[in-house]
C-alpha cells in the first residue's frame, strides 16, 4: 500500500473533478435556446456529450487526426444548434465556448490553495491549451502549472498524457499523486505508475469493485487533511 507521506507532487484532473462540467454546459444551452424546458436541455446536453465522446474516441483509435477541444466543442455546439433550430451565428459561437465557462465545485478553490502551500500542484486536462487558460481564469483555479493534453496531441487516458505530468513533476511516478473523479482517468494514471486518489463528485465515474486505487475521498477537504497528516 502506498504511503501518503511519499507524495511529492499532486496532479488534478480538471473537468468534472474541479469544475462542474454538466452544470456549466446545461446553463449555456439553456441560455441559447428559446423557452427551454428541463427535458429539452437534457436532450441537447446528451447530444453535446455524445459528440465529444465519439470524437475523442475516434482520435484515440486513429480514425481521426487530433483536434483540440475548441474544435470539437464548436462541432458539438453546431450539432446542438441544428437540433434546437438555432440559426443566429453569434449565439452558436457563444455556445461553442461554453466549456470555458464552467463553475468550480464548492471546495475546489480552497482545496487547491491549501494544497499549494505544501506541494507543487499541477492541472492535467483534456481541455486544449487556450480553453484551459480561459477555464482556469473563469473558475478561479490557481495552479503552479496547468498542463493540456494538447501538448502531446492526445486525450486521456492515452499514456503520453500522464507521462507529460510525470516528466513535468520531475520525480518518480510513485511519488506523483493523480486526483480525479473519474475511475477511467485514474486507471490510466495507475498504468503509468502514478499513485491514485478518487474524489467523489456527483457527475464522476465511480470506481468498480475491481479498482484498487490508493485512496478514496468524499471531497477535497478530506484529501487535503490526509496529505497534511502525512
Amino acid at each position: 500500500m502506498a504511503e501518503i507521506r511519499d507524495i511529492e507532487v499532486v496532479v488534478f484532473d480538471v473537468l468534472g473533478t474541479l469544475v462542474d462540467e454538466p452544470s456549466g454546459l446545461r446553463a449555456a444551452i439553456r441560455h441559447a435556446v428559446a423557452e427551454p424546458d428541463d427535458a429539452s436541455v437534457d436532450e441537447l446536453l446528451t447530444v453535446w456529450q455524445q459528440h465529444v465522446e465519439l470524437a475523442q474516441r475516434r482520435i484515440a483509435q486513429g480514425h481521426r487526426a487530433y483536434a483540440n477541444t475548441e474544435i470539437i466543442d464548436a462541432e458539438a455546439a453546431q450539432q446542438v444548434a441544428d437540433r434546437a433550430g438555432l440559426t443566429d451565428p453569434a449565439t452558436v459561437a457563444r455556445l461553442a465556448t461554453a466549456g470555458q465557462r464552467l463553475p468550480p465545485w464548492g471546495d475546489s478553490i480552497d482545496g487547491l490553495a491549501r494544497l499549494a502551500e505544501r506541494f507543487p500542484v499541477l492541472g492535467l486536462s483534456n481541455a486544449g491549451r487556450t480553453a484551459l487558460l480561459r477555464l482556469n481564469a473563469y473558475a478561479g483555479l490557481r495552479w503552479h502549472q496547468a498542463l493540456s493534453a494538447e501538448t502531446v496531441l492526445a486525450y486521456k487516458p492515452a499514456p503520453e498524457v500522464y507521462r507529460l505530468a510525470i516528466d513535468t513533476a520531475g520525480c518518480p511516478p510513485e511519488h506523483v499523486l493523480m486526483v480525479a473523479a473519474h475511475a477511467w482517468d485514474l486507471r490510466g494514471a495507475q498504468a503509468q505508475g502514478m499513485r491514485t486518489a478518487y474524489v467523489q463528485r456527483p457527475v464522476g465515474d465511480p470506481p468498480t469493485g475491481a479498482d484498487a486505487f490508493d485512496w478514496r475521498f468524499g471531497g477535497l477537504h478530506e484529501l487535503v487533511a490526509a496529505l497534511a497528516a502525512g
